[in-house]
């Protein structure tokens, strides 16, 4: 299945209790590392001192922090499915969250999504997902859980 394009709540309730489909691999790169770490001040040794992390860290290089993986969802989940006709989209929660797998530097990633639920609150549609991020080459994934959105759809 490709990138769903979605114009309604009609629309998205057909996909309900069913797997929505699978992003592109994007990879984790020591600069977007770096970056995160500088944006979230979490400057741990495990995630930018690769010479220490080669012979301290039980992973041989450095990994990524767990919600860096976490902050990509938007943007994988948005390699799966469009959402238009809408005025805004919001992140509401993050019902479950389970840190499976370190994810190492230069691995690849993506997301694996399921719509859960869907409920029309007054207009506005409250969109739960059972979300894995698989890693390439890897048995177990980065994290697995359920993350709702809110979508605010034009009338």
């Amino acid at each position: 299945m490709g990138k769903l394009t979605i114009n309604s709540y009609e629309e998205f309730e057909k996909f309900e209790g069913t797997e929505i489909g699978v992003s592109e691999y994007h990879t984790i790169t020591q600069e977007q590392i770096n970056r995160f770490a500088e944006a979230t001040l979490d400057h741990q040794w495990i995630h930018l001192d690769q010479e220490r992390a080669k012979t301290e860290s039980p992973f041989h290089n450095t990994i990524a922090h767990g919600y860096l993986t976490v902050s990509l969802l938007p943007y994988l989940w948005g390699q799966i499915a469009t959402i238009e006709n809408i005025k805004m989209q919001v992140n509401y929660g993050i019902d479950t969250l389970r840190f499976n797998q370190a994810v190492v530097v230069d691995s690849q990633v993506r997301l694996r999504a399921k719509l859960v639920s869907l409920k029309n609150l007054r207009g506005i549609i409250k969109a739960q997902l059972e979300v894995t991020m698989e890693i390439k080459d890897s048995k177990k994934p980065a994290f697995t859980g359920a993350i709702t959105f809110l979508y605010h759809f034009n009338e």
